[in-house]
């Protein structure tokens, strides 16, 4: 189980580099926002990897328990899968500050594949050296079934936060926090903002935002606020790109709805 663990982080890598490559790729004519959401393919690739190791790892223990079969060569095994532990426990701590820099999920599944990897590993050296202590061979296929199941609480986890990235989910709240104390920052003199909508692709961020004016202002007073505040925005977000949409105050539409939506209503969509 230990070794087609293993098997696994090494295809999961080298789709997990495949799919960096096309996300570091430019926006171009048919991919105006980028390629960023390849990442979410990768990611979840690696989950569904997991989960049919899981699988089969369950299934053999289960075989195991039924039939038992006395262990050879344990010292040997151990030795390997003991050396192969703290390897991907240091490569996985470097994936992992490297996802926090870059804010790449793909990184980030691959470094949460590889820990699991790390504490399956320990479980079968705990779970193997007590077979060699006790002769009881049913540990083997019991400290199976617990690897497996951890390994299915990693690949749920990375299908979801795949699926979540995809249906293009909302910024977290951190990153929200700071749109809204820039954005609120400007909300006087009769500035007002609503509509508010963001999400996220791999590690670029997207929002749109109306922007409430006096009607009476010319149209380049109105340009060089809005100029203003996205540059604020890019400044306190990085990788943020900004839309945002000049309306006058007076407009009896526009007063619907004034205020910083943190979840926009079918009113917003319909005004658009």
């Amino acid at each position: 189980s230990d070794a087609l663990e293993s098997g696994a982080n090494l295809v999961a890598a080298v789709v997990a580099l495949r799919a960096l490559e096309v996300a570091g790729r430019p926006a171009d004519g048919d991919h105006a926002y980028g390629h960023t959401k390849a990442e979410y393919f990768s990611s979840g690739f690696e989950g569904a990897l997991v989960l049919v190791a899981a699988l089969v790892i369950a299934a053999t223990a289960i075989q195991r328990l039924v039939t038992p079969v006395p262990l050879e060569r344990l010292g040997m095994g151990l030795a390997v899968s003991l050396v192969a532990s703290v390897i991907n426990f240091f490569v996985a701590g470097t994936l992992i500050r490297a996802a926090r820099e870059y804010e790449s999920i793909a990184l980030e599944a691959d470094a949460q594949h590889l820990m699991a990897d790390v504490w399956t590993s320990v479980g079968v050296l705990g779970g193997v050296g007590l077979v060699g202590l006790t002769g009881w061979s049913v540990l083997d296929p019991l400290v199976a079934i617990l690897v497996s199941l951890n390994l299915t609480r990693v690949g749920i986890s990375l299908l979801r936060r795949s699926m979540l990235g995809l249906l293009d989910t909302a910024v977290p709240t951190k990153v929200l926090n700071e749109i809204h104390r820039v954005l609120g920052s400007h909300e006087d003199s009769g500035i007002h903002f609503h509509a508010l909508r963001t999400r996220s692709s791999g590690a670029r961020r997207f929002m749109s935002v109306h922007v409430l004016v006096p009607g009476d202002w010319s149209v380049q007073k109105g340009h060089d606020l809005l100029e203003r505040i996205e540059a604020e925005l890019r400044t306190a977000v990085p990788r943020l790109t900004v839309f945002t949409h000049l309306e006058p105050v007076e407009d009896p539409l526009a007063w619907d709805d004034v205020h910083l939506d943190r979840t926009p209503r079918e009113s917003d969509y319909a005004s658009d």
